[in-house]
């Protein structure tokens, strides 16, 4: 199978490794700048489980001159792809399989007009054809240590489904082919669901630590903190009972299961740190719009939504 990672930072990088190295597949990578240089010079660098992966790649920053692939596994960030799925067009055929491995609400993820603040016009869904696309959840945390060299935290789960549930051979094979390589691979009947459970978790750690420059510990050991993110919990859950995918949890057994991870800083925050763009839309203006769209009101979802866009704005990391 022909593998091509768009976008090998911290996800792409750790799956391009373990495809590459498990040897089923011939594993390219489309990226750019300094990730681009190293991965030409060096190859694929994984840090795992006490032993450092690597293998030789072929990489480039136009998707011409890598050509069609099977499978096009897109690790980019989620406000990156509306101006750079156009340009995947030499790298798609009819046969070849999209996975999205990405935060938040995909640009998949509702039927009807799409979500501006996931697909602004609705350029994503035109340049990437739906039938060719496969849901993916990442449970997995990594971390670009150097340009090129990824760092494997925790977690190796990775969840694969039809965008419309149901099951079917391509997902098999896919799943197949990440399970071969190391992750620990679930065949999802309902991925809708599985986006929006793990959506759930990340909706109120990721903006409240990027704002408060805290770990996730410190976020949930303060009473009035935590309620605030159970209330905005609370509101995304009701709006998913009425997007069909319900959540079978409350905010507190959730706060219980992360509380369990200890002080760890979420994506969020650690791309606050380093001055990168924050991931703000798909993950809370996303809900904040679907709430309106399905008729729930969200009142601690906007004031999130409106502190985090702020406190971006003033930083430099979101565009005013």
């Amino acid at each position: 199978m022909r593998v091509c990672i768009v976008g090998a930072g911290a996800i792409g990088g750790l799956i391009g490794a373990r495809l590459a190295e498990a040897g089923r597949s011939t594993v390219c990578a489309l990226a750019r700048g300094a990730t681009l240089a190293a991965l030409q010079r060096l190859g694929w660098r994984l840090q795992i489980d006490g032993r450092l992966v690597t293998a030789p790649l072929r990489a480039s920053d136009t998707a011409a001159e890598l050509g069609v692939q099977d499978l096009l596994v897109i690790a980019v960030k989620s406000h990156a792809l509306p101006s750079l799925a156009p340009s995947l067009a030499p790298l798609i055929g009819p046969g070849t399989l999209l996975l999205p491995a990405m935060n938040g609400v995909p640009w998949w993820f509702v039927d009807g007009p799409p979500l501006a603040s996931v697909d602004p016009g609705g350029g994503i869904a035109k340049a990437l054809p739906l039938p060719q696309v496969l849901g993916c959840v990442v449970h997995a945390s990594a971390a670009v240590a150097e340009p090129g060299f990824v760092h494997h935290q925790r977690g190796q789960g990775l969840i694969v489904g039809e965008p419309r549930g149901g099951e079917s051979g391509r997902v098999d094979a896919v799943a197949a082919l990440l399970a071969e390589s190391g992750f620990e691979v679930t065949r999802s009947a309902d991925i809708r669901r599985d986006v929006w459970y793990k959506l759930w978790g990340n909706l109120t750690m990721n903006p409240v630590s990027a704002i408060t420059g805290s770990s996730v510990d410190l976020v949930l050991a303060d009473p009035e903190l935590r309620d605030f993110c159970s209330a905005v919990m609370r509101e995304a859950a009701e709006i998913g009972k009425r997007v069909g995918c319900p959540i079978d949890q409350t905010p507190e057994d959730r706060h219980a299961v992360t509380a369990k991870l200890g002080a760890f800083k979420t994506s969020m925050l650690q791309d606050a740190e380093a001055g990168r763009a924050i991931e703000l839309d798909a993950i809370v203006g996303a809900v904040h719009e679907l709430g309106a769209r399905v008729g729930v009101p969200t009142p601690f979802t906007g004031a999130l939504l409106g502190l985090t866009r702020l406190f971006g704005r003033v930083h430099g990391i979101y565009p005013r």
